[in-house]
């Protein structure tokens, strides 16, 4: 475990949740999308509807509100051009997923201020993008929040201060969000390699140990996947 992950389970009891879950009130199942489900085997970004019925069945016969999962997921859903690294296809998923309602409040976790944001509008990208910059002990961070409502950026500045607890987004629809079912993409990112208002959510499978130590499990803000049920069998 490195420096930043570290510091992160260390401090995860502090953070404040970043979609309103109750884990005495609200269930949430796990969404399995990697290699392995052979039940989304036709399934892609180009196929959304696949997809879009596969994550509302799951939510559906479980009960759950939300849906989550996917970090360090292998996934072959990536089928277009936008995920070719190369000749290899990036297929190993950076954050976690929440599927949920459109509309859904996001909240920031821990204060910071706002590092970037922009319209990633390409078949399978984020959409709305925000990046946070964050400051926990002495290291610096950022967290990414893709596929949310467009809306939400024109309230954004650079360097806008944020506070814990602020809502910064709410999860966006289809029309602006890549084309992917409404969810929030949560991504922890060390070191941003100068890029701003976009950073990869997905890499090539054999880049996994450079990118997995820069953006550490996001559930240690998050703290939602112990509470969440297996995937339904259908």
């Amino acid at each position: 475990m490195n420096e930043l992950s570290s510091l992160l389970q260390k401090h995860r009891d502090e953070f404040h949740q970043v979609i309103n879950f109750s884990a005495t009130a609200d269930k949430i199942c796990r969404i399995d999308l990697s290699v392995d489900n052979s039940l989304l085997a036709n399934a892609g970004i180009q196929e959304s509807q696949i997809l879009s019925n596969y994550i509302q069945t799951q939510l559906n016969q479980s009960g759950s509100k939300y849906g989550i999962g996917g970090y360090a997921e292998n996934r072959a859903i990536y089928n277009v051009d936008h995920f070719l690294n190369g000749k290899e296809q990036r297929t190993l998923h950076l954050g976690i997923d929440i599927w949920g309602p459109v509309g859904t409040e996001v909240f920031v976790p821990i204060g910071g201020m706002v590092h970037s944001f922009a319209f990633n509008d390409y078949l399978g990208d984020y959409g709305a993008t925000i990046i946070l910059q964050h400051q926990l002990e002495t290291i610096v961070f950022h967290t990414l929040y893709g596929h949310v409502s467009l809306s939400d950026l024109a309230k954004l500045h650079e360097g806008q201060y944020i506070n814990r607890g602020e809502i910064i987004a709410h999860i966006g629809d289809l029309s602006e969000n890549g084309n992917w079912p409404p969810h929030l993409h949560f991504q922890v990112i060390g070191d941003m390699n100068l890029k701003r208002g976009d950073f990869p959510g997905v890499c090539a499978f054999n880049e996994q140990e450079k990118y997995l130590s820069n953006c550490p499990n996001p559930d240690f803000i998050l703290n939602m996947l112990e509470h969440s049920q297996k995937a339904v069998d259908l």
